[in-house]
Order: C-alpha cells, then sequence, then structure tokens
C-alpha cells in the first residue's frame, strides 16, 4: 500500500482540488511518484471536472499514469450535484469498489492523494459519510478551509469532528482573492490557538512534508 493522503475541506467550493493539484506538484518535488484518486464525483455530465484535473494534472509529473483513463481515478459519478445519498437515491454503495480502483492506481505511484466530495459531513450512503473514508482509507487528512468570514466557526467544527473521530489530520487555509477581510477578522484568533497557522498557496511544501511525517509516525 502506498501512502495515503485524504483531502477534504469545510464544505463545498472550497478548494479541495485547487489544494490537491498543489500537493501533487509539491509531493513530485520531493522525488516521489504522486497518484490521485476520487472515489466519488457528482454533477458530472460528461468528464468529472474535478478528477480530470487531478488525473491531468498527475499524469504531468508521473507520466505512468497515462496507462489509466479518467475512469480509473472517479469510480462513482452521477449528474445530479447533489450528496452521494441523494445522487444515488440513497442506495448502498460497495466500498470495495473503492480498493479495486485504489490497486491500480497505487501500483504507479508512491503516494496517492484521495480527494473527497463536499465537506466531512456529507452523507454517502444510509451508513457512510465521507469522514469515514479517511478511516477506511488509512489516510492522513488534510483539510482545507476558507478565510471568508465564517472561517473560524468552519474550521473549528470540522476540526472538532476530525478529533473526536481521532483520525490524524492537519489543516490549512485557502485564502482566496475575494476573502479581503481575513487578516483583520479570523487570522488573529488563528494566530492565538493554532501554532503554525498553513496557507495553502504559501506553506504547501511544508504542508506535504508534514503529512508525510505524519504518516511515517
Amino acid at each position: 500500500m502506498s501512502k495515503r493522503i485524504f483531502v477534504t475541506a469545510t464544505n463545498t467550493n472550497i478548494g479541495k482540488t485547487y489544494t490537491s493539484t498543489l500537493l501533487i506538484g509539491a509531493l513530485s518535488r520531493m522525488g516521489l511518484r504522486v497518484g490521485v484518486y476520487k472515489p466519488i464525483e457528482t454533477g458530472v455530465t460528461a468528464l468529472p471536472p474535478d478528477g480530470n484535473t487531478l488525473f491531468q494534472t498527475a499524469v504531468s509529473y508521473n507520466p505512468a499514469l497515462a496507462a489509466l483513463s479518467v475512469k480509473d481515478i472517479v469510480t462513482l459519478q452521477w449528474p445530479l450535484p447533489a450528496a452521494p445519498f441523494v445522487a444515488n437515491g440513497g442506495k448502498e454503495i460497495d466500498f470495495t469498489l473503492f480498493d479495486k480502483a485504489l490497486a491500480k492506481i497505487e501500483a504507479l505511484c508512491d503516494v496517492v492523494i484521495i480527494e473527497g466530495a463536499g465537506g466531512l459531513m456529507v452523507p454517502i450512503d444510509e451508513k457512510s459519510m465521507m469522514i469515514d473514508l479517511p478511516r477506511y482509507f488509512q489516510a492522513t487528512t488534510l483539510l482545507v478551509t476558507h478565510c471568508a468570514l465564517g472561517c473560524i466557526n468552519d474550521t473549528l467544527l470540522s476540526i472538532k469532528a476530525l478529533e473526536d473521530a481521532r483520525l490524524p489530520f492537519i489543516w490549512g487555509l485557502n485564502c482566496r482573492p475575494q476573502e479581503t477581510t481575513f487578516d483583520i477578522t479570523s487570522l488573529p484568533y488563528f494566530q492565538h490557538r493554532f501554532d503554525p497557522v498553513f496557507r495553502i498557496d504559501h506553506d504547501i511544501d511544508t504542508i506535504a512534508k508534514v503529512l508525510l511525517d505524519t504518516i511515517t509516525h
């Protein structure tokens, strides 16, 4: 089994795929062969947009992955842009499908980035939520959070969920251009409460190293 990193976020449209592409580059610069996997993507009418971005980025660093296709990278795809439970009509999902897909990817890489869908409490089926995947995959989690007003609440709720589940994780802030008040309204609290405070765009190489150290230990 390769090293596994599960990328999640405080909600949808926070920057999981953006973060994952940066992480592909950071891990590749460390000399690792990086693979990607997105078990579930909803809102897919043709090519899965997030899965395809992950796949094309990973292939540019690890050409061996070109032996696969985007269908190998995204196991379950549904057209309705909703939680998997809703998009799949509440049907049970066989997680062994994920194991078979991961085995093909891991044969070509040293570390695999597994990207979730939505946030941690997104329902997958009657029995499982997204937060159950990092334990299932035995992965270390990278939580991505936003920098808009409300990010303190959203971040702390997701951190508490990961801590309560006793899952290994680190977290980082994906600050977007429109989130202009962060340094005044939210950063002081984060700096008071946490050390260090990672920013995805500035600290991705450090984040990659910490993630690998977390997996190792």
